[in-house]
């Protein structure tokens, strides 16, 4: 489409709307009439409006874009109203062919005021091009403007703005609907549908949120968006992860001189009522999974034909597997349990001194707990732990335990179910009496409680312990050589499609695996940018983003979510999120 000099095309008198009566910078309050209304073919909620700056000399190009919000009170409309209310009880008829109502009166009742929002300022430049600031540099009397309704063209170009002039419809740009500002039709329909365009710069590494209640059309867009994004990717020659090292001039610059991105697009669907990825009857042969087929991988946290089992390998993956076990009990009121996923079992830097020793202690007595709750062992897996040689004898008859070199899980339940049931052996007796605390720190404690099942490591076993964990063996598996965090990360690079079924399993157990798996990509990202290594643009799509996003209340600015939306824009991460739920989302995420 040729671009249109909206300040010569627009101001047809067919177009007028009204005048405005008041002016600020974030609103506008414009005079209209039932008349002018009727010919410019109605004004709907929304209706975009263009507030024409007319001065004497008619130098200046200026218009201030408008949006239609709600009717505004006039300063007659008290007597307006009072005249009319008359006319009612004097049984007069106001309306039709037939009205009473003399000429003056009509035309009296027929103004009313309309509040708009002031968007923005379109302006000619110096060099003759047109320019559109997203606010309000300085505005006159309200009485030097005149407002005009865009239609067809003008308004095309309006919806369709590109910086730089670009041109509209071109082959970096995806059609992804049209204008429709109401249900209603009766108007509009008289009119040339307004297509609407999107191009790679709209939603790539930007946020973008959908609100609107059930019914309303949020998921359909998302899927439009997808696809739009999906057929831009596919105009990209090449993969992030062929690319080595760049220069930084190379990495700030995303997109090709004809505004194709560098790198194909990878995406990620986080899917909450598991609309996108399965099939159902609305689709209709439209699902995302079906179209894209090629380059779509689906997870679910259940085992189903088609998709990749959400599971971790909790032998292997310490950190992510006691994560779910802490969402899993973080409910829990017992003191025993709070004790036991406040341990800290964080790798540290430093494989040499005293800290790395209890957390390899720790990690075993973890082990044990995950093997007394039935989690299948990987072959030949072993635990290494300092032990102790005035103990390493005494755990079994004839046999002396050397942990420091690898021993069997059963091996290590024996050594520490020893260690818990022997607090009065003359070793931690005395190892108390020198160093002033015990051999057995808490964390370590906390632990050896939830493998004995006993209070404080005496009397009988009469706590759940370790069979609080039987409900996470379905989330355990042995099979995985790389944990599917690393294997959506590698997708995404390829600039592929992963979609997170989350519609059904524990809801804590969803929250814990979509709050990784973002946590994942994002610091694979920040890695990227600190390496100057480059990144493609990664778009995360939430559905019923209230069910995982932040709470309105929360104020943890560290959350994965919080940091997506602050610093996402740098590393090439776009968020696109729907809601029916606005308000119980933390305002860390709507402000960005």
């Amino acid at each position: 489409m040729a671009i249109v000099d909206i300040f010569k095309e627009a101001k047809k008198p067919e177009l007028f709307v009204g005048r405005p009566f008041y002016l600020d910078f974030d609103k506008a309050y414009l005079l209209i009439t039932d008349a002018w209304k009727e010919r410019i073919g109605g004004i709907p909620q929304g209706t975009f409006i263009l507030a024409f700056y007319e001065n004497e000399n008619d130098d200046v190009d200026e218009c201030l874009l408008l949006r239609a919000l709600r009717p505004a009170k006039l300063p007659t409309d008290n007597d307006v109203i009072a005249s009319m209310v008359e006319y009612y009880k004097d049984n007069l008829k106001t309306s039709g062919k037939k009205s009473q109502l003399d000429d003056f009166t009509k035309y009296t009742f027929s103004f009313s005021g309309l509040e708009c929002r002031i968007l923005g300022t379109f302006f000619r430049d110096s060099n003759g091009k047109i320019q559109f600031g997203a606010d309000v540099e300085n505005y006159y009397s309200a009485h030097n403007y005149v407002a005009y309704k865009p239609v067809g063209d003008i308004l095309e170009q309006i919806v369709n703005f590109r910086d730089g002039n670009g041109a509209i419809g071109s082959t970096t740009d995806y059609r992804i609907g049209k204008i429709r500002y109401s249900s209603s039709r009766r108007f509009q329909e008289k009119f040339t549908d307004v297509p609407v365009y999107v191009s790679p710069s709209d939603f790539l590494g930007k946020r973008t949120a959908l609100f609107g209640m059930t019914r309303t059309g949020k998921s359909n867009t998302v899927k439009k968006i997808i696809e739009a994004t999906t057929e831009i990717s596919n105009k990209a020659k090449e993969i992030c992860t062929n690319v080595s090292t760049t220069s930084p001039t190379d990495n700030i610059q995303q997109f090709n001189n004809d505004g194709i991105p560098k790198y194909k697009v990878g995406q990620i669907i986080f899917d909450m009522n598991g609309e996108y990825a399965n099939a159902n009857l609305q689709d209709e042969g439209t699902a995302i999974f079906e179209k894209y087929s090629n380059i779509t991988t689906r997870y679910s946290v259940l085992e189903k034909p088609g998709f990749k089992v959400l599971k971790v390998n909790f032998f292997k993956d310490i950190a992510v597997g006691f994560e779910l076990i802490c969402s899993l009990l973080a409910d829990e009121t017992g003191d025993y349990i709070k004790s036991f996923i406040s341990v800290d079992l964080e790798e540290p830097e430093d494989k040499f001194g005293s800290a790395y020793t209890r957390w390899a202690r720790k990690v075993s007595v973890y082990q044990c707990c995950l093997k007394a709750a039935g989690f299948t062992v990987p072959k030949n897996h072993i635990v290494k732990f300092s032990g102790h040689r005035d103990i390493n004898s005494k755990i079994m008859s004839g046999k002396t335990l050397d942990p420091s070199s690898g021993i069997s899980l059963d091996d290590a339940i024996a050594f520490w179910t020893w260690v818990a049931d022997n607090q009065d052996d003359p070793f931690f007796v005395n190892y108390r009496s020198k160093n002033g605390h015990d051999w057995v720190d808490e964390d370590l404690k906390a632990l050896l409680v939830f493998l004995t099942r006993k209070r404080n490591l005496s009397g009988a076993a009469s706590l759940s312990g370790f069979r609080k964990l039987v409900s996470l063996k379905d989330y355990h598996t042995i099979q995985s050589d790389t944990s599917f965090e690393t294997d959506i990360v590698d997708c995404l690079r390829r600039g592929e499609i992963v979609i997170i079924d989350l519609s059904q399993g524990d809801p804590n157990i969803q929250k814990t695996f979509a709050e990784k798996i973002c946590l994942s990509v994002f610091k694979n990202s920040m890695d990227n940018f600190v390496n100057n290594r480059p990144n493609n643009f990664i778009q995360f799509y939430f559905e019923e983003a209230h069910n995982l996003f932040p709470q309105k209340d929360d104020k943890d600015l560290s959350r994965v979510y919080n940091r997506i939306a602050k610093e996402g824009a740098k590393l090439n991460i776009g968020l696109i999120y729907a809601t029916q739920e606005v308000s119980s989302i933390s305002s860390n995420i709507l402000k960005n």
